[in-house]
């Protein structure tokens, strides 16, 4: 199996798109590279944040491989390979897999309700299918309408290849429960609520996949690099920095809001497939405001 370190802060990069919805390659490009700067420690293609439920087979494909060209084995490379069926799972984990992938992070299966037996039998699976590949699971029940229990999430780490856990549930209970239940094992557990970094941290997370450092790459890796070097004041300035700009969520798709905040900031990323592409004049001045303010003190 790859031996990859599963820490720091990792960005579910954003998939930028023309107007007509094509992938604009040259900025993706572009992005990767003003992350590598800002110091992140990993890029997740096609995550949430990059709307990875939106794209196609094709699309994963073009994405995945630019940004490994891209990043160089400069850090390493997370793909959102997890699908709906396990069969398609494998495909695209296979397909990551033989592109250079580093990590596979493997979100749980959507719209149909699974059993906790059913989505351990799923990552036991899929992680068969792919040995040599380290997997991160992905927890985002309110998204997908299924949610790995803390007490599956344990069995599982015990597969071999079963590396790590992202939890986006929003729950610190749930998250608390993560970090508890493998704390004896070799396993990670990531923060995918960026406003609990910090708090993960320090009950003993490996660090976050965080959709807000697509807005403010060099504050969300503050928050990890301040906290293992022991600045806690430090950190804890960086997580209260994101506030602001999680205000914004309630006037859309958190993945649009970020998106749009990209936009704002002179990055031509375009806006998110539709139908998932709107937000209110009065989103777009709150988020003007936001920015205003945060470059003002110094967020970046």
């Amino acid at each position: 199996m790859k031996q990859v370190d599963i820490k720091g802060i990792i960005v579910p990069i954003v998939t930028p798109f023309r107007a007509d919805e094509t992938v604009n390659v040259p900025e993706l490009r572009r992005q990767v590279e003003r992350q590598i700067e800002a110091g992140i420690h990993a890029i997740f293609a096609f995550g949430t944040n990059g709307e990875g439920y939106i794209l196609d087979a094709d699309d994963k494909y073009l994405v995945l491989a630019t940004i490994i060209d891209q990043v160089a084995g400069r850090v390493p490379v997370y793909a959102g390979t997890g699908c709906i069926s396990t069969r398609e799972t494998i495909e695209q984990c296979e397909m990551a897999e033989d592109l250079g992938a580093d990590v596979l992070s493997v979100i749980t299966p959507s719209f149909a309700k699974a059993s906790q037996a059913e989505l351990q039998a799923h990552y036991e699976a899929v992680a068969a299918a792919v040995p040599d590949m380290p997997i991160v699971l992905y927890n985002i029940p309110a998204r997908t309408g299924n949610a790995l229990a803390p007490e599956t999430v344990a069995a599982l780490a015990d597969v071999p290849n079963i590396v790590g856990a992202k939890d986006s549930s929003g729950d610190w209970d749930n998250l608390k429960a993560y970090i508890d239940l493998t704390a004896d094992k070799d396993f990670a557990v990531l923060s995918g609520n960026d406003a609990l970094i910090l708090k993960a941290l320090q009950h003993g997370a490996a660090g976050s996949i965080a959709g807000c450092a697509n807005v403010y790459p060099k504050n969300m890796v503050g928050i990890y690099e301040n906290f293992v070097a022991g600045n806690l004041e430090a950190a804890e300035a960086c997580q209260g920095n994101v506030a602001n700009l999680r205000s914004c969520f309630k006037y859309g798709n958190p993945n649009t809001i970020v998106k749009t905040a990209v936009n704002l900031l002179g990055y031509p990323v375009g806006k998110c497939r539709a139908p998932f592409n709107q937000v209110p004049e009065e989103g777009i001045e709150a988020l003007k405001q936001v920015l205003a303010a945060d470059a003002e003190r110094g967020v970046c």
